[in-house]
């Protein structure tokens, strides 16, 4: 089934945006066209099944003067948010003869009753309300070319939309505009990322326009696609006699940004425009996006240069959606929890780290520490326990690029920004995505709140107690043990195996003996440094064996002066560079790290003392 929106021109001479959405909520077209055969036309793959074709633009109207019934209920609900429809009554002359969006949903042979259930149907929607209803706008966004609107304004507008609507890629129902299987167009194939462009560098206001009709179409197109997900969730203004508007319900708590005060000039100064904030958000947030990829390139180098083993290392910049939602926050006095919003919300770009025991939650982020500015460190386990019981876990560190650092090439973008990084267990992680899931995604019932509030502190109590016993088994693992020489019959098995290049797993367990002290890698690593050695013409464990005899460790211990535990791959890194030298940092698997690992080589060499 398609989802289908038309942001219908009243006039045949002006652009009307069509938009498509398949079932999963994945755009599919999008398109600019001017007159009927074009729209029918478009139109015609998507709706010859199943499908939903939501109009903006009135489908019937029989009142010869003044508002149909739809829209006086309409506006009684959103005029007071700037979300009032125009009037439609056939004394118009668009109107006189029928309607335009009639005449192709009558050509399209759909049925224009939404409360028939009609496996094709038209509805009729309006942006603006459905906006107000999804976003929780105070206002309308002003992106419409009105007298007194410059270029800037309606970019900055428009773009605020075009987030919020890339916002909804984790809503329900889900929005999809980039991806597989999305709407391509242009020689990038980056269809809506090339249409987020024509925006930002749009010169004329004529320019935006033809993006405003296919955005607009996007939002009727998911108009549909959520009367069709979430019907419980829907008003339907009007009746199918007179002309219905379909649009998602209004929050009954929701209420309008006040205007702002009219005054002489020592009046009160205006209420904090949330709007603005999100405007402003709207416009850095594509370069915050960049920013936070790198960001987690960064952080993720750090620790793989360390040797550090993590579970996960993840990352993501916060929506325009999430950060208007945030912005509108109010206090339980009724004044918004961050009147300077644009400066006060810093969670902007977040990362986490997911380790595996909680001693390495402390290791990762003394590694940050010495490696980034850290604006502030919050460890959230520690401050539950001070207050005497279990609950919510995890290391919060703001951190940034340190500007008494020279700054590494390609990390420009980063001066001036913060970064979010969260460092807990698997198990921390695991008992606050649940409990997270559960008291804010669910609805607990009043009676049962106590009786978990006491299951949910139980299982904290019990996850700290597993986390305990990990750490002692990987410290009891890491105790001396046997090292693996060259007359090990594991080394002799694997010199005469006729197999070319040594297996990742037997080189986790060579390293296991080879440096017992040292803490484990990742599973994926030990893969990566096995091809290194393939590289190095070291295809069996023996040869292996025999290049590290030839290594000083002593040497590399002083020169590279370890300020936390290095893991095995990274002893092995650091002793196969010394060991081969340029030929190791020239190897095809370096390519990546080749300035990293000329600094490490340099400090190999560098003379003692």
């Amino acid at each position: 089934m398609f989802h289908i929106g038309v942001d219908l021109a009243w006039g045949r001479r002006q652009p009307t945006g069509v938009a498509v959405l398949d079932n999963e909520g994945r755009l599919v077209q999008l398109a600019a066209v001017r007159t009927d055969e074009e729209i029918l036309a478009l139109l015609a793959p998507y709706a010859d099944g199943p499908c939903t074709v939501a109009f903006d633009a009135p489908l019937v109207v029989t009142n010869p003067t003044g508002n149909r019934p739809a829209e006086r209920a309409l506006n009684a609900d959103f005029a007071r948010f700037d979300a009032g429809a125009h009037p439609s009554n056939t004394g118009k002359r668009e109107f006189a003869d029928g309607t335009r969006g009639g005449a192709l949903a009558g050509q399209l042979g759909l049925d224009l009753d939404p409360h028939a259930h009609s496996p094709r149907a038209a509805i009729e929607v309006y942006p603006h309300a459905a906006t107000i209803s999804l976003f929780r706008l105070g206002r309308t966004l002003k992106y419409k070319n009105k007298q007194g609107r410059d270029l800037e304004q309606l970019r900055g507008e428009l773009l605020v939309l075009m987030g919020l609507l890339e916002g909804l890629g984790g809503a329900d129902p889900a929005l999809l505009l980039t991806g597989p299987g999305t709407w391509a167009a242009g020689e990038d194939g980056a269809g809506w990322t090339a249409l987020r462009r024509q925006v930002q560098h749009a010169a004329r206001k004529s320019e935006l326009r033809v993006v405003e009709d296919q955005v607009d179409a996007v939002v009727c197109a998911y108009v549909a696609l959520f009367a069709a997900r979430r019907p419980d969730e829907i008003t339907s203004y009007g009746d199918a006699a007179t002309g219905m508007i379909v649009t998602p319900r209004l929050p009954e708590d929701h209420q309008p940004t006040p205007r702002p005060r009219r005054g002489p000039r020592d009046a009160s100064p205006p209420p904090p425009d949330p709007v603005g904030a999100v405007r402003e958000y709207a416009l850095r947030h594509p370069g915050l996006v960049r920013a936070g990829e790198e960001f987690l390139a960064l952080v993720t180098g750090i620790l793989d240069d360390a040797g550090i083993n993590y579970l996960t290392v993840t990352g993501r910049t916060k929506t325009v959606a999430s950060f208007a939602e945030k912005a509108r926050r109010l206090g339980v006095d009724g004044e918004p929890l961050y009147p300077d919003a644009a400066r006060q919300i810093a969670d902007t770009i977040g990362l986490r780290v997911i380790t595996y025991v909680h001693g390495d939650v402390d290791t990762v982020a003394d590694l940050l520490r010495e490696q980034l500015l850290v604006r502030d460190d919050r460890d959230m386990g520690q401050e539950t326990a001070q207050e005497g019981r279990f609950g919510y876990a995890s290391r919060h560190l703001q951190v940034a690029l340190d500007p008494d650092r020279p700054v590494p090439a390609g990390l420009e973008p980063l001066v001036g920004l913060t970064a979010q990084v969260q460092i807990r267990t698997v198990l921390q992680h695991a008992w606050a995505e649940f409990e997270h899931d559960i008291r804010y995604k669910g609805s607990i019932p009043e009676e049962h709140a106590h009786d978990f509030d006491r299951r949910f502190t139980l299982a904290a109590g019990l996850l700290e107690l597993a986390d305990r016993e990990f750490s002692t088994i990987r410290d009891t693992l890491r105790a001396p043990a046997r090292r693996t020489g060259p007359s090990d019959p594991q080394v002799e098995e694997a010199a005469t195996d006729p197999r070319a290049g040594i297996e990742p797993r037997e080189l986790a367990a060579f390293l296991a003996g080879q440096y017992a002290e040292a803490g484990w890698s990742r599973t994926d690593h030990y893969a990566w440094i096995a091809g290194l050695t393939h590289e190095l013409g070291l295809l069996t464990l023996a040869d292996l064996a025999q290049t590290l005899r030839e290594v000083d460790e002593t040497v590399i211990a002083a020169r590279m002066d370890y300020r936390y535990p290095p893991g095995a791959v990274r002893r092995l890194d650091d002793a196969l560079l010394l060991a081969f030298g340029d030929a190791y940092v020239a190897l095809h698997g370096n390519a990546h790290r080749r300035d990293l690992l000329g600094a490490r080589l340099a400090r190999l060499h560098a003379p003692a003392g």
